[in-house]
């Protein structure tokens, strides 16, 4: 492995503990309700109330794991209970599944057929019952990765998002997060057994399917969406790429491959972040498009070009994690871009924090700095994995 970064590590450190953990605890938390608000203003300012349960669980997973990784800090601590607090009180249905959006005081607006916020939920109480010991937080995240295993792979329990038997289809969106929430519940309640299988068999049953059905080495590509036995479905759904969400992936099999020290599953996250690093990055203007269309054709997503924060911080993950893991000066040069161009573009330097979304060439699209898909996750996960990254802690979690 290279040698460690101090001047890295303390540029994502300073980021982290200096500008984006205080804006959101000066202006996301709800202080009269519980959880987090999410929907700011460029300043802070509360633009909309409405909550979204995942990031109950994202932010409550944000605050604990800084509180086991970097110091004991109560006021992180009390800023996850508050997470966890309001999703034990609002977040589930009369028949147990996880609401998506609710009102400020936890009154339900919105049921989405995915079990996403189950998935966010499971990993926030993992998370938070290491930091407190608190037994009913380890019992809720293993019975809501059960209900996100039930949901994600039992035939027939999710309602199914096209007519199957017109065109069946499936995705690596709920592959990719039964092998990350799998890793978190792992590293924070030991190897436990779910739905009939160790964390470890999950993170093992989604690396193989996604590795079998997705990674198409003719196109070198990794799929959103395939038919059952990975068929390509020459459609514009099927042929949509989404660069940043396969990097995402890459790094989650590299760090499991790291975890356990073995080399196959790290090259597999290397030839994933090879691939797809090649389909997104913009040769003209830099940085991630956001879609790309399998056989370069015009792709249907009118924001296929647009450069999205969170696509940016999954790349500075994976690229710094495969500098870290090879010799390769490949990785150390992508590295370089992303890491740079994403700090040149995105960060307010008036107001702190990120701006989500950006033209292709750079500009600032619209100023907010949260709304119900941007919040206290994709950004401070990032600084605070690559800040222990560069620092030397090779198994810094997930």
């Amino acid at each position: 492995m290279p040698a460690t970064d101090p001047a890295l590590a303390a540029v994502y450190r300073e980021a982290l503990l200096g500008d984006v953990i205080p804006f959101w605890l000066d202006h996301g938390l709800d202080r009269e309700h519980g959880g987090y608000l999410t929907a700011l203003d460029r300043d802070g300012t509360v633009i909309d109330t409405d909550k979204s349960v995942w990031f109950q669980g994202r932010g409550a997973w944000m605050f604990a794991t800084l509180y086991n990784t970097v110091e004991r800090n109560p006021e992180w601590l009390t800023a996850a209970a508050s997470g966890i607090d309001f999703l034990r009180r609002y977040a589930a249905a009369p028949d147990g599944k996880l609401y998506f959006t609710l009102t400020r005081d936890g009154r339900p607006l919105r049921m989405r057929r995915y079990v996403y916020s189950e998935a966010f939920a499971a990993m926030a109480n993992a998370a938070y019952a290491k930091a407190c010991g608190d037994g009913r937080a380890a019992d809720d995240a293993v019975r809501l990765f059960d209900a996100y295993l039930d949901y994600s792979f039992t035939p027939g329990r999710m309602p199914a998002k096209t007519h199957l038997a017109t065109r069946p289809a499936k995705g690596v969106g709920p592959l990719m997060f039964a092998l990350h929430v799998a890793q978190e519940v792992r590293e924070h309640l030991g190897d436990v057994t779910v739905r009939g299988r160790t964390c470890t068999e999950w993170a093992d049953h989604s690396i193989a399917e996604i590795e079998r059905d997705f990674l198409k080495p003719e196109h070198r590509a990794l799929m959103e969406t395939v038919g059952p036995d990975g068929e390509i479905l020459d459609h514009f759904d099927g042929r949509t790429l989404n660069p940043g969400h396969a990097i995402e992936c890459a790094w989650f099999v590299m760090h499991e491959g790291n975890r356990r020290g073995d080399q196959r599953l790290i090259r597999l996250g290397l030839t994933i972040l090879d691939w797809m690093w090649e389909r997104g990055w913009d040769g003209e203007f830099g940085g991630l498009f956001y879609f790309r269309d399998l056989r370069g054709l015009p792709v249907q997503e009118y924001w296929h070009d647009m450069k999205f924060w969170w696509p940016h911080c999954e790349a500075v993950i994976a690229t710094l994690l495969a500098r870290t893991l090879t010799d390769d000066e490949k990785y150390a040069r992508w590295h370089r871009q992303v890491h740079d161009w994403s700090f040149r573009h995105f960060p307010d330097p008036k107001y702190g924090e990120w701006y989500g979304y950006l033209h292709r060439d750079g500009r600032v699209s619209v100023q907010l700095k949260g709304n119900l898909w941007k919040g206290p996750y994709h950004l401070p996960r990032m600084l605070w994995y690559c800040w222990r990254l560069a620092g030397g802690a090779w198994h810094a979690g997930c």
